[in-house]
């Protein structure tokens, strides 16, 4: 493995943690800051906003910088953000920090992918971009898990704290093993949102919105489905937890490797087609225990082998504004968290039972499907057909 994409990934697990730790550890942060749990939760959204309001901020500030010093700025302001998180006195200042450490995660993303596929060996930009989000897939795996026990063994803050000092290693290994690397072409400020015009990156915006979407509605509301409906264990939840972040690990190592393979396109909609088959064998199975577990660890691995092609399709489709594309992917991954969450909980908020959540989520993710494969039929094969004809 390239040392140059080991410390990217160093970057995306602290992000991973930063983004996810709060879901777990939310009733203890409440306790602390004196606030109710629902109050609470706008953490949550304030770390969100800062993701969609980073990239394009970032785009603006510093489009012409070479990319190493963007992302160490970046790494720079995410170290900042979690130590004076970890020290917030009240729940506004927090709220404040909060938004703060979320503003550096979406352009991260954009510019780690365009070193990723800079560095990447010929016909390996997707495993290579996968390696870089495989931080990620271990910060649920491992990271998670350790900082809910940590804050109820201690304090939330020792999370935060333990961040930022990640934050400093993760800065010291960019500096010392990713290349220089020349900015990107200065196409002005509007260069870099032309390719919003066209029909295709909207398209892989859409899925990927869509798609997170689903999986979110279902897996916002996982706990009581799994304890309630599918008769685990309330204490058996962490094991549950560890399974379903190996998923992601193994969905995302599998979804670089295809999309190198085959047409990244075609990758993406058949393993959004496969969510949606999971999601509604949830809600018609969920009473089948261990059936139900299984179908959970391989809805988290196609979560995530979703990321690498639809992070290249991305990259692919914004010629011109490669930063603001790559980064697209982490704003539509944000906005489907929420909209997902606040999607699967209607039906919940009507009386009905925890497995309805899936069923929401298998319509959300059958649009992120139609998404994909309309995309697909449009533009993968009529440029996979301009680039055979090229060749001869």
């Amino acid at each position: 493995m390239k040392k140059s994409l080991l410390a990217l990934s160093f970057g995306t697990l602290g992000l991973g943690i930063a983004e996810f730790v709060m879901m777990s550890i939310l009733p203890d942060v409440a306790i602390d800051l004196c606030v109710s749990i629902p109050t609470a939760g706008h953490l949550i959204s304030a770390y969100a906003l800062g993701v969609c309001v980073g990239a394009p901020l970032t785009v603006f500030i510093a489009r012409t910088r070479p990319l190493k010093q963007i992302l160490l700025g970046l790494i720079t302001l995410f170290i900042i953000g979690h130590l004076l998180t970890a020290a917030s006195p009240t729940f506004g200042t927090m709220l404040l920090m909060r938004f703060i450490a979320g503003l550096p995660h979406g352009a991260y993303f954009g510019v780690g992918s365009i070193i990723a596929d800079r560095v990447a060996d010929k016909g390996k930009s997707a495993q290579a971009i996968a390696v870089m989000v495989a931080g990620m897939t271990v910060a649920n795996l491992i990271g998670i898990p350790l900082g809910t026990f940590l804050s109820h063994a201690f304090s939330w803050r020792i999370i935060f704290l333990l961040t930022g000092l990640w934050g400093i290693f993760t800065c010291y290994a960019i500096y010392k093993w990713v290349p220089f690397m020349e900015p990107l072409p200065n196409t002005g400020l509007k260069g870099q949102f032309r390719f919003l015009k066209n029909p295709a990156p909207w398209l892989v915006i859409c899925a990927t919105m869509f798609g997170n979407g689903g999986v979110f509605s279902w897996y916002s509301y996982i706990t009581p489905l799994m304890t309630e409906v599918a008769g685990f264990m309330p204490s058996a939840m962490s094991l549950l937890m560890v399974l379903a972040g190996a998923g992601m690990c193994v969905g995302n190592l599998l979804g670089g490797h295809f999309s190198d393979k085959y047409q990244p396109g075609i990758v993406a909609a058949t393993t959004q087609c496969l969510i949606c088959l999971t999601l509604l064998s949830i809600f018609f199975l969920a009473p089948l225990t261990y059936l139900t577990a299984v179908l959970m660890c391989v809805c988290t691995l196609c979560l995530f082998a979703l990321s690498s092609p639809q992070q290249l399709l991305l990259l692919k489709n914004a010629e011109g504004g490669e930063m603001m594309g790559a980064a697209c992917v982490q704003i539509a991954f944000n906005l489907g968290n929420a909209f997902g969450a606040y999607c699967g909980g209607l039906p919940l908020e009507a009386g009905l039972g925890y497995e309805y959540p899936a069923l929401i989520g298998a319509g959300l993710s059958f649009l992120g499907f139609l998404s994909l494969a309309l995309y697909s039929y449009r533009y993968e094969r009529q440029l996979l057909k301009t680039n055979k004809l090229n060749q001869a």
